[in-house]
């Protein structure tokens, strides 16, 4: 079978690869499905983690587990010496009721897979098995990094500390690569940019402190209410008045609190939200922005305002080498109109960051959205509705595969040049 898109079949390493992940996709499908079945969320995924192990079983990998959290790190050595690759997946779910019908859809209220980590997991073990029958073929090692607490918690760095990215002969990992899936996108094609993929993601709580009373007399109190409007609107401004449209920041208030009852000003007003930037100077900028409108709103009215300001993610951002070598290695096994440039970063983060801030590597995307379904018209990750195009499966286990076989020298084709380098 050639690959989608291609008129001409890969060759060397990534002969059959796409075929043999087509083949292997019922058992991919199966592993998702249970672990979709019963999610879990945080850095304790017991469930998870055992699915894992024994998907992992018998391969011939060695296969560790982590102490801060339920992470699984596997080994597998190469036939040959070489680089050591790390591929990455996330375990975690979110805290959403499912709503997409499916039969096998979350039996856990208010926990359920909406952000494909369950796919992730199963593509990786689905590139892991690929790769364990391809061992002759492969020079030096491969990583891969099953990680708990992606949508909190950090788990990326808990794993790092815990030493995923050090290997025996203190050589380190040469490259990191992950997949996200995502229904934005045609099923199975690969989206990926150098430079800034995903943003930095910020907290912000603003308290608005004013003087409480009685609703028919706010001449004799200080109500923090209209204070906190102001500022939720002034912010607004400063993104669009301030920041270089070409170095974006994203900045929303998504919860605002005040008072108890319909006839008393309350003493404060809470507002809380995110932002988001892709560069540290404009992370600085926005920073600064939310600190100077606060404060000089609340007291241009007689009020107070405390402003709690936390750091979260920073930034994806891919080696522009690691970049090309996935792109070509995809383009290859893909065919090279199934590969596209991403125009823009996605304004959302990811810790996947922590790595690639200690070794070069790239994360791309990959589309998954149903057939039939015209763009725009899927729901998209976080929504409780999502739906993936589970075929797109193999590809992202052929693709993980395609990463690390294509990373160092490859028998009778001579060096190549290792992403990063």
């Amino acid at each position: 079978m050639t690959a989608a898109g291609s008129d001409t079949p890969p060759r060397g390493a990534l002969a059959g690869l796409l075929a043999e992940a087509r083949a292997a996709l019922p058992g991919i499908v199966a592993l998702r499905r249970s672990i979709h079945r019963f999610p879990e969320r945080g850095t304790h995924l017991p469930r998870t983690q055992q699915a894992v192990l024994e998907a992992l079983g018998g391969l011939g990998l060695d296969l560790a587990t982590g102490s801060r959290l339920s992470s699984v790190t596997a080994t597998l050595e190469g036939a040959r010496p070489g680089p050591t690759v790390l591929l990455r997946a996330d375990m975690d779910a979110l805290p959403l009721d499912e709503e997409t019908g499916l039969d096998f859809a979350s039996q856990v209220p208010g926990t359920m897979h909406a952000c494909g980590h369950d796919a992730h997991t199963a593509m990786l073990v689905g590139a892991a098995r690929l790769l364990a029958a391809r061992r002759p073929l492969l020079a030096g090692r491969v990583v891969f990094m099953f990680q708990p607490a992606e949508e909190s918690g950090g788990g990326a760095r808990h794993m790092i500390d815990e030493g995923v990215l050090e290997t025996a002969d203190g050589s380190g990992v040469a490259a990191a690569f992950a997949l996200h899936i995502t229904t934005r996108f045609e099923s199975g094609t690969l989206h990926l940019r150098p430079g800034p993929t995903f943003a930095a993601s910020d907290g912000l709580h603003v308290t608005v402190r004013g003087r409480g009373g009685h609703a028919s007399a706010p001449h004799r109190a200080l109500d923090p209410v209209p204070v906190a409007c102001e500022i939720v609107q002034a912010l607004q401004s400063m993104v669009t008045r301030t920041v270089d449209v070409f170095d974006p920041a994203v900045v929303t208030v998504a919860s605002i609190h005040a008072g108890t009852t319909a006839n008393v000003i309350p003493e404060t007003a809470e507002i809380r939200g995110t932002f988001r930037t892709l560069s540290p100077d404009t992370r600085q900028r926005v920073r600064d922005g939310i600190t100077r409108i606060a404060h000089h709103i609340a007291a241009a009215h007689g009020a107070q305002a405390d402003v709690t300001l936390t750091e979260g993610y920073p930034p994806v951002v891919n080696d522009p080498a690691c970049t090309a070598a996935l792109h070509d290695t995809a383009a290859t096994l893909l065919g090279p109109d199934r590969v596209h440039h991403l125009p823009a970063p996605f304004m959302g983060a990811e810790d996947f960051s922590y790595v690639l801030q200690q070794v070069p590597g790239a994360m791309a995307f990959l589309g998954a959205r149903p057939p039939g379904i015209p763009p725009g018209g899927a729901p998209d990750i976080h929504s409780n509705r999502v739906v993936f195009d589970e075929d797109a499966l193999a590809t992202g286990a052929a693709l993980h595969a395609a990463a690390a076989l294509q990373t160092g020298p490859l028998p009778d084709e001579g060096p190549r040049v290792r992403p990063g380098t």
